[in-house]
């Protein structure tokens, strides 16, 4: 009980939600950059923790960097999805960004980091999202079937979508 003094503040703990960020690299046609983590089974995207102080967007943007070597310059949130804490796993918010259609020779020059990352490939969507997890995958596949990914055969955006 308060005796009035207005310094006195009250107790109360602010909620921690871990935050992790991943990047949907494309190619073109249709093509998807996955990556095969060392430290879990299945098949990812470019991402992970966003650190202390971090925005997802940078943390995207590192992750990536890290993992494979890229440097993603745009990126937009397609996907946001919160995963309910179990037991053994915290849960907490995924965010997910498109970082657009890059060219191969840009897809050419990815170099893995061999101590988290122990393959990369760059498949068609429907070969690609049967290998991802199924976190990974919903967030995936219903960020790909908005009108805002899609893409002709040859890379480029279809007429009439606004990017």
């Amino acid at each position: 009980m308060s005796d009035g003094n207005a310094d006195e503040l009250p107790a109360f703990v602010l909620p921690t939600i871990p935050a992790s960020a991943g990047a949907l690299v494309r190619g073109r046609k249709g093509r998807l950059l996955i990556l095969k983590p060392t430290y879990k089974g299945g098949w990812t995207i470019p991402g992970g923790i966003v650190e202390i102080g971090e925005s997802p967007w940078d943390a995207c943007r590192r992750e990536t960097r890290e993992e494979c070597g890229l440097d993603v310059t745009t990126g937009r949130l397609v996907c946001v999805d919160f995963l309910r804490p179990r037991p053994g796993r915290p849960g907490g918010m995924r965010f997910l960004f498109d970082c657009g259609v890059l060219d191969d020779a840009v897809l050419g020059t990815v170099v893995i980091q061999p101590v988290e990352i122990a393959e990369s490939r760059i498949l068609p969507i429907d070969t690609a999202l049967p290998l991802l997890s199924g976190p990974v995958r919903r967030r995936v596949r219903a960020a790909w079937k908005t009108k805002r990914v899609r893409y002709l055969e040859d890379g480029r955006p279809v007429p009439g979508i606004r990017r």
